[in-house]
Parts: structure tokens; sequence; C-alpha cells
């Protein structure tokens, strides 16, 4: 790696780490482009040399909390017998992290640069390496990947190549699979719901289930 490329991922790492500390001391939606700049110690016009505006800064800071959800995936999946379980129990992982920290995820997932996520993460696991785990490698695609239907159907097609569902259903099962976490997703962001984490886990986990099962060709327990 070149001069110029390690000092543009030396000065990227600084303002991130700002970021994230605004982040974790503030909440997300105190983050502004002064604060970070005065945390990293650069003015804001240097923070602009790398990043387009304060969304795009703020979408490379949340990949950290893919962190947590990634490290913790293979306990969640140790006890799992099959694909179909298997795919329940990523969802299962996802859900808890996500409703823990329900606007880093929707600021991941689904805002402005959600269809650049794939570039993002690639730079950004480059700054930080040490962020992936080696305990689930068959994984790492599907974590690392920054399109959330493309993740979703990544751990759908062992179901398929198992004999559990057709391929041609896989679309709709993801879609449908889908609109159930992004419409729980935006009642806990919204304070529309008075469900604790666990209990929207396991309510959206419930109709994940019913979906994917009417799916499902043989038996999976």
């Amino acid at each position: 790696m070149d001069n110029k490329s390690l000092r543009k991922r030396r000065m990227m790492g600084y303002f991130i780490e700002a970021t994230h500390k605004i982040i974790e001391n503030e909440g997300v939606e105190n983050v502004t482009i002064r604060k970070v700049a005065d945390l990293a110690g650069y003015n804001s016009a240097t923070l602009y040399n790398y990043f387009k505006n304060l969304n795009h800064l703020v979408f490379f800071a949340s990949v950290k909390y893919l962190m947590y959800y990634s490290f913790s995936l293979p306990s969640y999946l140790k006890d799992k017998a099959n694909s179909v379980e298997k795919f329940f129990g990523v969802w299962e992982c996802f859900l808890y992290y996500s409703y823990n920290n329900p606007k880093i995820y929707q600021a991941i997932f689904f805002n402005e640069f959600s269809g650049d996520l794939n570039a993002t993460m690639r730079e950004y696991y480059t700054l930080y390496p040490e962020e992936l785990s080696s305990d689930f490698e068959d994984l790492i695609p599907m974590v690392t990947d920054g399109n959330i239907y493309s993740r979703n159907k990544f751990i759908l097609y062992p179901c398929v190549e198992d004999g559990f569902i057709n391929e041609e259903d896989m679309d709709g099962i993801n879609e449908m699979i889908l609109l159930i976490y992004q419409g729980m997703l935006s009642k806990v962001i919204n304070d529309n719901t008075t469900y604790t984490v666990h209990e929207a886990v396991k309510k959206t986990l419930d109709y994940i289930k019913r979906a994917m099962t009417s799916y499902v060709k043989k038996p999976y327990k």
C-alpha cells in the first residue's frame, strides 16, 4: 500500500473513532461535523476530504456495531441441527443487536448510502480487520455484504440446497421477512411500541418463522 493510501486510511480512522465516541456518549442523533472534527483534532474542511457529508460519516462509524453481532453469531448457531434452524439462529442474533441499537442499524441498512455498503464494508474492514471473527468463516461473505436482501438470501440458499424450500420461492420469502423486520424496526425507533427488546425479538422471530415455515416442504425439527 502506498503512502497516500495509508494516510487516507489513517485520517479516516481518526474521524471514525471520534464519531463512534460521540455515538456512545451522546447518541447517534447528536453527532455533528463540528463535534467530530474537534474531537479528532482537525477542522471540518479536512473531514470533507474523506466523507461526503454527515450521513456518510455516521454510516461508516456505524459499521463498528456489526462487530458485536458478528462475534456473537457462533453462540447462536452452535446447537442448530440444520440450515432452517441456522437461518432462525442468525435472525435471532441479528434482531437482538438490531433492536438494542435500532437507529444504528437503520443508518447501516436503510439510508441514502446503503447502496454503497459493500464498498464501505471492504474499506472499513481494511481499516479494522480485527473486527471480523475467524470463528464463522463460512458466514463472512454474509457479514461483509452490505445489502440486507443479499445477506438474507445468502443464509436462505442452504435451505434450498438441503431441500427445505424451493429456489423459486426465495425472493418471496426474502421480501416477506424483510418487510416484517423493517416494520418492527420502525416501531422500535419511533417508540411506537411498548415491547422490551426481548419481546420485540420474540415477536419478530415468531412472525419470521411463520412466514418461512409456510414454504418449508419437510420437517426440520
